[in-house]
């Protein structure tokens, strides 16, 4: 049996400076290099043919601007068609260390994970170089993550050192996946449509001379809305439409409950401020056993989405 296939796949803006000097750092391991120039304004694909010479490379070019998720899927459509058995993504700046790849591929491999990434938040050495605005941004976006994706496990959802098998890509929608920062986000809210295990693996960023042209403040606000948005189409996926369960019960009882003691309580504490009379003990009661209630259903339901979390792989790699 031949060797599993591995590809790298980059994606190509504002990266001219790093770009050549990645790609000559890139092990044996590795197969296929496909480089996705998307509109690079610097140039970066031509610098790459003129000034590379591995076999292994192959270019491709975008006529406009994608962003990084339609860069990385064109460079999965041609990987996949390469016969690729993993593809691996890198950023083109230099911040992701080559050498790691073989961790990130070893899961997938095994058949242990469809889908592994990077998680800079193991190692307080490693903490400790990163950017404060960056560390507190990927705290909140690593948070909103967990509740759109329901990948309970798994932090630092921006990272985009990846791997993913070649059957876990080639089920996503790549023509719904969002193109711009949001793409691994909502990549990971894609993998958990269809079950897909994914792990987390060590690593450290190499933080040099290179522009991020992610702006932490600038995309929060769209994140929270994307989120919430993938949040709640993730809900009825799997609590209503795919199936229905205790959890789903949970939910709407303990939505309904809640909602009844903050109306019901709310509207007599409003009366009672009005009037200046104090709501009667029934009263109060009457408002306080929903809310208390309703919580306990929905930490229940909350509970059995943590213990939800894909632990099979969809398969090992075929050949």
């Amino acid at each position: 049996m031949p060797p599993p296939v591995i590809a790298a796949v980059i994606p190509c803006y504002k990266v001219a400076a790093h770009v050549v000097e990645l790609v000559g750092r890139i092990g044996p391991e590795v197969g296929l290099i496909v480089a996705v120039d998307d509109a690079c304004p610097q140039g970066s694909g031509r610098l790459l043919q003129e000034q590379c010479h591995d076999p292994r490379l192959q270019v491709v070019f975008h006529e406009a601007n994608r962003g990084v998720g339609g860069a990385v899927m064109t460079g999965y459509r041609h990987a996949i068609a390469a016969g690729a058995d993993v593809i691996v993504k890198l950023d083109g700046d230099g911040q992701m260390d080559p050498a790691l790849l073989p961790s990130f591929v070893a899961p997938v491999l095994a058949g242990e994970a469809d889908y592994t990434k990077g998680n800079r938040f193991y190692d307080l050495r490693y903490i400790s170089r990163m950017p404060r605005l960056r560390l507190f941004g990927n705290a909140v976006l690593s948070f909103m993550a967990k509740f759109s994706t329901g990948y309970w496990d798994i932090f630092d959802p921006t990272n985009g050192y990846t791997a993913i098998s070649r059957r876990a890509a080639a089920m996503l929608p790549q023509d719904r996946i969002s193109e711009r920062y949001f793409f691994e986000s909502d990549m990971l809210f894609r993998l958990g449509t269809f079950r897909a295990v994914v792990r987390d693996v060590p690593m450290d960023a190499e933080y040099g001379d290179e522009v991020s042209n992610l702006r932490i403040g600038g995309v929060l606000p769209e994140f929270l809305f994307k989120h919430t948005g993938n949040f709640l189409k993730r809900i009825f996926y799997n609590y209503f439409l795919r199936d229905v369960s205790v959890a789903s019960l949970e939910l709407l009882c303990g939505l309904a409950l809640l909602l009844f003691g903050v109306v019901y309580g709310g509207w007599h504490w409003w009366q009672s401020l009005s009037t200046g009379q104090t709501a009667a003990t029934g009263v109060i009661m009457l408002a306080a056993m929903p809310v208390l209630i309703g919580l306990q259903l929905l930490l229940a339901f909350l509970a059995y989405d943590i213990a939800s979390v894909p632990r099979h792989a969809l398969g090992r790699l075929r050949r």
